[in-house]
Formats: C-alpha cells, sequence, structure tokens
C-alpha cells in the first residue's frame, strides 16, 4: 500500500508541475544508479519546491530530511512522514532541538545500509541567490556514520544543481542537473582523519555543485549579476552562464531570454485569472501577504495550484453540469485545464 501511495503521490505532483512550469529540464551527467545507495546533495534556492522537483525526476524513490518546524502540526507530520520526509532540526530551532538529530541521522544509516536513498541540502538553508554557499557539516555525519556502520557499502554521492529562470514567477522554467555520482569509498580510501574527510567531502561536493549550477561569486555577485540581466541571460542554462563567470563575467555568448508581455498572452492571463477568480483572490489577499521570504513563494503559490485549483473546477464543473448538463461540465472541466497549459507553455 505504502508503494501504491508514493507512485501515486508522485504521479500527481509531476503533473501539477507539469502545469505549473514553462519547461522542466533534466540534464544527467551519466545514469542514476538503480541499487545502489545514494545521498541527493543539491544546491536549496526555493524551500519546498526544490524538493518536489527532485522526488519527481530522480528516478529514485527518496527520503528528504526537511526542516522540522513544519512538522508541528500533527496532522501535516502525519502526512509528511508518509511520502518519507523526516525532520532535521537546525540552531534556530533551539539549541535543546538539536540532540532530536540523533534519531534522524541513525535512520538515513539504516535507510542507506538498505541501498535507499536520501536526499538533503547542504547549504542548510534556502536562498535565491544564484551562488553556492559553504556547506554544512551535517551530510559529512551522515556519510562517514554510514560507512562505519556498513564499511563495504558502495556508497555513493550525487550532486545535483537547480537552476529556475527567474525563481519567484509564473510561470517559470528550471533546469535540473544531475552532476556524476562521487564514489565515496574510493574518495576517502586513504584519509581516516573524520575532519579531514569531512573536510575532503564538502570540499568535493561544493565543487561540483558551483559547475551545475549558475554559481556567481559573493565579492562580485551584485557587478556580474548586472552584466547578465544587461545581456539577457538566460539562467535555464547553467553551463553557458558558468563559462561565462569563468571568462570574467562580462561577455555571455549563450541563449538570451526576455519575458513576453504579449497582447495574446495578455488576454489568456486575464481569461485564466476571470475563471480561478477565487483562488486568484486567495492567493492575492490571504497567502501572498503573509509570505516573509521570497524563497517561499514559489512553494505556496504551487500548493495552492494543487490542491484549491481542482477543487475550484471540479466544483465550478459540477455546477455547470447540474444545470446545463453533465456534457457541459465535463466540456468546462477540459476547457479550463486546456486554458492553463496553454498560458504556462507559451
Amino acid at each position: 500500500m505504502k508503494h501504491i501511495w508514493l507512485h501515486t503521490v508522485r504521479a500527481y505532483v509531476r503533473l501539477g508541475l507539469y502545469f505549473y512550469y514553462k519547461r522542466i529540464r533534466v540534464v544527467r551527467q551519466a545514469p542514476i544508479p538503480k541499487q545502489a545507495p545514494i545521498i541527493f546533495l543539491s544546491n536549496h534556492q526555493n524551500a519546498l519546491v526544490d524538493a518536489l522537483l527532485i522526488a519527481t525526476t530522480s528516478t529514485r524513490f527518496t527520503y528528504f530530511l526537511t526542516r522540522a518546524s513544519v512538522f508541528k502540526h500533527p496532522i501535516v507530520a502525519k502526512l509528511l512522514s508518509s511520502v518519507q520526509m523526516l525532520p532535521v532540526f537546525r540552531v534556530r530551532d533551539g539549541w535543546q532541538t538539536i540532540k532530536n538529530n540523533h534519531n534522524t541521522f541513525d535512520h538515513c544509516v539504516a535507510l542507506l545500509g538498505q541501498n535507499k536513498t536520501v536526499s538533503l541540502f547542504p547549504e542548510g538553508n534556502h536562498n535565491i541567490k544564484r551562488t553556492v554557499r559553504p556547506l554544512s557539516k551535517g551530510f559529512t555525519r551522515i556519510v562517514l556514520d554510514t560507512l562505519k556502520a556498513h564499511p563495504t557499502l558502495e556508497l555513493k554521492l550525487v550532486p545535483v544543481g537547480l537552476n529556475y529562470r527567474e525563481g519567484t514567477r509564473f510561470p517559470d522554467a528550471v533546469t535540473l542537473m544531475y552532476g556524476k555520482a562521487i564514489e565515496v569509498r574510493e574518495l576517502l580510501k586513504t584519509e581516516t582523519n573524520d575532519q579531514k574527510a569531512s573536510m575532503l567531502l564538502k570540499q568535493n561536493v561544493q565543487e561540483a555543485l558551483k559547475t551545475l549550477t549558475t554559481h556567481i561569486a559573493p565579492e562580485h555577485y551584485e557587478t556580474h549579476l548586472e552584466h547578465l540581466h544587461e545581456q539577457q541571460a538566460d539562467f535555464f542554462y547553467p553551463e553557458h552562464l558558468n563559462a561565462s563567470l569563468a571568462s570574467g563575467g562580462v561577455t555571455y555568448t549563450g541563449p538570451t531570454y526576455k519575458r513576453s508581455f504579449g497582447m495574446l498572452r495578455g488576454v489568456f492571463k486575464r481569461l485564466l485569472i476571470f475563471n480561478l477568480w477565487l483562488p486568484f483572490l486567495v492567493w492575492r489577499y490571504k497567502v501572498l501577504p503573509k509570505i516573509k521570504e521570497v524563497e517561499f513563494i514559489a512553494t505556496f503559490r504551487f500548493a495552492l495550484a494543487i490542491t484549491l485549483v481542482p477543487l475550484w473546477l471540479l466544483l465550478v464543473a459540477c455546477i455547470v453540469g447540474a444545470v446545463f448538463g453533465w456534457a457541459f461540465g465535463a466540456w468546462y472541466l477540459g476547457a479550463s485545464l486546456a486554458l492553463a497549459l496553454v498560458y504556462v507553455k507559451m
């Protein structure tokens, strides 16, 4: 039953992401092993949406380490646990809560020992900036504890680069770049000191992430970002952006992008808002004003899109069907979905 539930949830979320994003591009530098124990390590820009994109494109069912604060409500905690999310506590949650991570880390070690997969964001927090931040050592503890518990385990680390074209706008586009797997035992074969091994792991993962997502060095961030925007650089293609940044960030020769504000697109947008007037009002005046961090905008908008919007469309379809006949109700539902898809993809 759990397997069926996970397949159902993943299929529904994947469908929702297809309607939400103009394009989801997945690049794999090497095939992702189907049986080996894997830790996916990704940069973190857009809160829960980051995890959903990895969950639906990684080809493996994975356990996610998720900020413990979202587990406070018992019903939410049960739902998150049913889709393989594990709580991880941070210093801001209180020093006394950090010890609770021992159970989560031990659970991860056990899962990896069974050739399962675990996903986490080693930067330790989210930030919309286009730079790879310093990595925390939490993931290295899981790696080293796993090797101690399972000395012969062929543990692999797969770095993942998330690259949003705009990040907070709708519709958006995103590229996920899966890097080549890092063979942990091979990397650490001559290193016996835990502290040095941890530093080596962090260094290799961070360098890999810098090649998989647009990495603008903090000391030149504003200047280089301004140059890239002036040249209408398309952040959907990090490989071109990093090539430009490697040469100084002044000249960009890759694909360009300029947001379209054409008349036809405007017509479709107004039709979509008119059709979804209640979800739109809830989003604009109830949800959006309460979002204090821009990194949560895409997550809450997507959550609304896969919960309230379908319920609203089904309700209106039922009303139309009851008044004008069920054929008209089915036509309305189909036309509404087509309208949303055309607007997102155009």
